[in-house]
């Protein structure tokens, strides 16, 4: 199964092309799968009581929050690393240095090299839709399948709304 990705005809409000339409492309998000759902199946696959993995689980997430809020990039087994971020303003004097500055706090996720093996290999379906909803062409990914480095080394956005299309 590859990931479904929607590009909608969508007329910018903002930018050099304000007034224009452009094909925007988004990552269909199928559902969010609950902690319930996610510790069943891994019963199912290992064989482990689920109140085992339960437990475990919630031990696993406690270990995390804590290495994390005290500044270390924490393993997220077969995953990668996530660290806590910020983006901040600069400025010329010390004096006016503090926490004001702090644009941003983040989660940096950096996936491992497994991960982004698996997200290369895996093909991308469009289907792009007109202004009106309908759908006008689908396309099957013929790319390399470069994976964004991202800042920091694999940490690329979200691919959500949240990211600039004007770039």
């Amino acid at each position: 199964m590859g990931i479904k990705v929607k590009a909608r005809q969508t007329k910018l409000t903002v930018g050099p092309s304000k007034g224009q339409y452009r094909f925007i492309m988004q990552a269909e998000i199928y559902s969010t799968l609950k902690q319930e759902k996610v510790i069943s199946e891994a019963a199912i696959r290992s064989g482990i009581p689920k109140g085992s993995i339960n437990a475990a689980w919630e031990a696993i997430g406690d270990v995390i929050r804590a290495w994390a809020t005290e500044g270390h990039s924490v393993a997220v087994p077969g995953l990668g690393t996530m660290r806590f971020g910020l983006q901040a303003a600069s400025v010329s004097k010390v004096e006016d240095v503090g926490t004001g500055l702090i644009t941003t706090r983040k989660v940096i996720f950096t996936p491992s090299t497994t991960i982004k093996q698996e997200l290369k290999d895996t093909s991308i379906n469009i289907t792009c839709y007109d202004k009106d909803g309908n759908v006008i062409k689908q396309v099957t990914s013929s790319d390399p399948g470069d994976v964004d480095e991202g800042e920091g080394g694999g940490n690329g956005g979200d691919g959500g709304i949240e990211d600039d299309p004007l770039g």
